[in-house]
């Protein structure tokens, strides 16, 4: 896929950390990546994740993958 299309994964770290009541700079603490990488994600920017930064997420956030990002929505 080249770089300008755009793609179809989409992050939904803005409503888990509203459900959870936290901040992006308290996951970005917690999960040991800085808030601009984390922005990246959460504005749909990011082209890649490392799987220990997901399940970083996911554990700070009690939640699963496909919580955090969905295809097509």
């Amino acid at each position: 896929m080249p770089a300008e299309d755009p793609h179809e994964i989409h992050c939904h770290l803005d409503r888990l950390l509203a459900d959870h009541g936290m901040t992006l700079a308290q996951l970005a603490e917690r999960v040991g990546v800085t808030v601009a990488n984390l922005s990246i994600l959460k504005n749909d920017r990011a082209k890649a994740i490392r799987y220990s930064t997901l399940t970083a997420i996911c554990r700070e956030l009690h939640c699963q993958p496909g919580d955090v990002l969905t295809f097509g929505e």
